[in-house]
C-alpha cells in the first residue's frame, strides 16, 4: 500500500487520478510515477523543455494530498540554498534585546540561543524532510553543478540532514522526489543509478488534442485538432526551441482569445509569438508558414 495514498493500488488507478487534475500520462509513465511511490525511489524525469516533467510532480502533489517544494537548480547553486541558512537579522535584533535586557552575563546560553531552531531559515531540501510526507521538486538538476550533484546524492541515500547546532533531521516518510533534467548535459550515473527512469517525449497527436481539449475546454474540437497538427509540424523543422505542450497550450489560448474556431495561416503568422520563443525561429516560420504548417 502506498503510503498517504492508500486508495491507489496500481498504475491504471494512479493514472485515473492523475487525469482528474488534468494531467494525461500515458501508460509507462504512470508506470514510472506508481513504482516511485511505491518503492520510495526518486523518480529522474529526462525530456524537452515543455513536455510536462514539472507538471507532473504537481500532478503527483494534488493526487496525494502532499505539500510540494521545488528547488530550481542553476549554475552555482550551493548546498546553503537548498538545505537552511541562519537569519542573521533576527540574531542580531535577539543578541541587542539580550543585551538590554542584561542576559549577556552568561555568553554561553546567549550563544546557544542565538541558534534556535526560529532563527533557522529551511530551504526546500530541509522543508521536504521536515513536512513529511510531502513532495520534493528537484528542477532542472542539468543546470547545476557537478559538486551540488555529488551533495544531493548523499542526502538521496538516507533522506538525513545535519545540522550541527540542532542535531540531525529525519524525514519519517521520505518524500516523493521527482528529478527533472532537459539534458543542456549528461547527469552523472551514480545519482541516475539512485533513481527510476523515466523519458518524456512530446505526445503523440490524439493525447494532444485530449491535453488541449481538457486544459483549455472554451477551445473548439477543430481548433485544438489544428493546434496540435501545426505544433506537431513545427517540432520537425531544426528549431532553437521546439514547441512543446506548454507551448501548444498557450497558442491554442491566444487563438480563442482572438476569437479564432480553426487556424488559417494568416492568424498562425500573427500568433507565432505565443509558440515560438527565438527570434530565429519565428522569422524563419512567418517567411513559409503556410507550406510549413498547412502543407501548401
Amino acid at each position: 500500500m502506498l503510503a498517504g495514498v492508500t486508495h491507489l493500488t496500481s498504475p491504471e488507478e494512479l493514472a485515473a487520478a492523475l487525469e482528474a487534475t488534468g494531467y494525461l500520462p500515458d501508460e509507462g509513465l504512470a508506470t514510472a510515477a506508481y513504482l516511485a511511490l511505491a518503492m520510495h525511489r526518486p523518480l529522474f524525469l529526462e525530456g524537452e523543455a515543455g513536455v510536462g516533467k514539472t507538471a507532473l510532480a504537481h500532478a503527483l502533489a494534488e493526487v496525494t494530498g502532499r505539500p510540494i517544494y521545488r528547488l530550481q537548480c542553476y549554475e552555482g547553486l550551493e548546498a546553503s540554498q537548498a538545505l537552511y541558512d541562519w537569519d542573521f537579522g533576527r540574531q542580531l535584533l535577539h543578541l541587542r534585546a539580550a543585551e538590554a535586557a542584561h542576559a549577556a552575563d552568561n555568553p554561553d546560553a546567549l550563544e546557544a540561543s542565538l541558534y534556535d531552531r526560529r532563527f533557522l531559515l529551511a530551504r526546500p531540501l530541509l522543508q521536504a524532510l521536515e513536512d513529511s510526507p510531502s513532495v520534493l521538486l528537484i528542477d532542472e538538476i542539468d543546470r547545476a553543478d557537478d559538486e551540488f550533484e555529488a551533495f544531493l546524492l548523499e542526502v538521496l541515500s538516507d533522506f538525513t540532514i545535519s545540522i550541527p547546532e540542532l542535531g540531525t533531521v529525519r524525514a519519517e516518510t521520505p518524500p516523493l522526489v521527482i528529478l527533472t533534467s532537459n539534458r543542456t548535459r549528461e547527469v552523472h550515473d551514480a545519482l541516475k543509478r539512485r533513481c527510476l527512469y523515466h523519458w518524456l517525449q512530446h505526445p503523440d497527436f490524439d493525447r494532444e488534442v485530449a491535453i488541449l481539449r481538457r486544459r483549455l475546454p472554451e477551445v473548439t474540437e477543430q481548433l485544438a485538432r489544428e493546434v496540435a497538427r501545426a505544433t506537431a509540424r513545427l517540432r520537425t523543422l531544426d528549431l532553437l526551441k521546439p514547441p512543446g505542450i506548454a507551448e501548444a497550450m498557450d497558442w491554442a489560448a491566444a487563438l480563442h482569445t482572438l476569437g479564432a474556431r480553426e487556424l488559417d495561416p494568416d492568424t498562425a503568422a500573427r500568433t507565432l509569438g505565443a509558440v515560438l520563443k527565438y527570434r530565429e525561429d519565428t522569422e524563419r516560420v512567418q517567411q513559409q508558414v503556410r507550406g510549413v504548417l498547412f502543407g501548401a
